[in-house]
């Protein structure tokens, strides 16, 4: 009992501190990021003093999804709410500017308007919400703004979470303040997660039972990309190395060469993330010793080595004829690449130690024994040639891949179930 009443009193005296430490904070983070050099957040549209549509007349859902990653992950789902409910505006908020710079240019022919989410203050998350006036909210993944949460549930608009997930480095800190957090979730009509894991999870800061289901991951749900692309790839066996950065050329190459003396009729993709590094993967190619051809010349496997595909595009789709996949940008503190584009064609993924970009993902594949994420180098060749080796071990890999996107099927369209429910 007295702990519920502290925790009241907590929320309670957020409500009122929080409009103050965001005007002090404010100055900060401008100088911060200034500092830094990274682009300003437009305040005016964080503080919801902005000229918004005229909503007034419409049904509205708002979409939130903070960056990238959340941006990217609402892309099937955005387009089967507009086409299952045609007369609806859609608005979709985003937390930060490249998820925002994402949003407009992924969405501004779908959405009727893309703007910021607004501070957690309680008088602006009214404004915002009074100009907006959603029918129903959904929040992507993870983001419990007491005040903004709490206006919803006052202005009695229905307030999900969808796609919800819990990482390993927040869940400790968010069970020590379970009793507050739970305060901030029974705003929630629902709590929609990715995984037994993560509703187990849910619920144990305080999240209720009977509000918290497992929906699958929208990340999931991806389409395959027809490949008209022809390397003269028959009868041999294909390594692609996709959106290296530098530093990870070396170490592809330097794999190749050994498991090349075991695997004779082994082949190589070397695919840079980016393009202006094209002179420095071709003369690291050419001093290793290997025939190697150019995408753009059309060159193929009959008279080289390895094929650096040196195209805007085509990475996505070339994964379709290739044997096993390295993910680049993973040996280094980029934070990995999207391991789907190549799973989805059943393709077994490598990729180094570094993959925070992409954890959930790798979380759900490493589970299925879908992917490999490894510590090293050593690590790496040797799954690499049980791989190549153990034709028996490389086929339930494959299956692997395709049990866990077909058990990952069905997200999207369990929103659009609820929210035809709830419209």
């Amino acid at each position: 009992m007295l702990n519920n009443i502290f925790e009241k009193i907590c929320f309670n005296a957020y409500k009122s501190l929080n409009p103050l430490m965001i005007k002090a904070v404010i100055p900060f983070v401008d100088v911060i990021r200034k500092i830094n050099n990274k682009p300003q957040i437009p305040l005016k549209e964080k503080l919801a003093e902005i000229d918004f549509p005229d909503f007034s007349s419409d049904k509205v859902i708002l979409i939130h999804g903070v960056s990238v990653g959340e941006v990217l992950s609402l892309e099937n789902l955005i387009v089967k709410i507009k086409k299952s409910f045609p007369e609806i505006k859609l608005v979709i908020t985003t937390g930060t500017v490249t998820g925002q710079e994402l949003a407009k240019k992924k969405y501004s022919e779908i959405a009727d308007f893309i703007t910021y989410f607004p501070l957690d203050a309680y008088k602006t998350v009214e404004k915002f919400l009074n100009s907006i006036n959603p029918r129903v909210i959904l929040i992507a993944e993870t983001e419990l703004w007491p005040n903004f949460s709490y206006c919803a549930k006052q202005k009695n608009i229905p307030l999900y979470i969808i796609n919800g997930r819990i990482s390993d480095k927040s869940y400790p800190s968010y069970l020590k303040i379970k009793g507050f957090l739970s305060i901030i979730l029974d705003c929630y009509q629902g709590i929609f997660c990715q995984s037994e894991l993560d509703k187990e999870r849910f619920i144990s800061i305080g999240a209720k039972e009977d509000k918290t289901i497992v929906m699958k991951n929208l990340k999931f749900e991806i389409e395959k990309k027809t490949c008209d692309i022809d390397l003269k790839q028959e009868g041999f066996k294909v390594l692609i190395a996709g959106s290296t950065h530098k530093g990870e050329d070396e170490i592809i190459l330097e794999q190749y060469k050994k498991l090349k003396k075991k695997v004779q009729n082994l082949k190589l993709i070397i695919a840079p993330r980016h393009l202006t590094r094209l002179d420095e993967v071709k003369s690291l190619v050419q001093n290793s010793g290997f025939s190697y051809g150019l995408r753009t010349k059309e060159d193929n496997f009959l008279n080289n080595d390895i094929i650096i595909l040196d195209t805007l595009g085509e990475l996505s789709k070339i994964y379709n004829i290739v044997d096993v996949a390295f993910i680049g940008g993973s040996f280094n503190k980029t934070g990995g690449h999207n391991p789907l584009e190549a799973t989805i064609y059943s393709k077994p993924t490598i990729s180094g130690p570094s993959i925070k970009n992409f954890r959930d993902i790798y979380s759900i594949l490493e589970r299925e024994a879908a992917s490999f994420v490894v510590k090293n180098e050593i690590e790496l060749y040797n799954t690499l040639e049980k791989l190549f080796l153990d034709d028996e071990f490389y086929l339930k890999i494959s299956d692997n891949c395709l049990n866990c996107f077909y058990n990952q099927q069905g997200a999207s369209q369990f929103v659009i179930e609820k929210l035809k429910n709830v419209l």
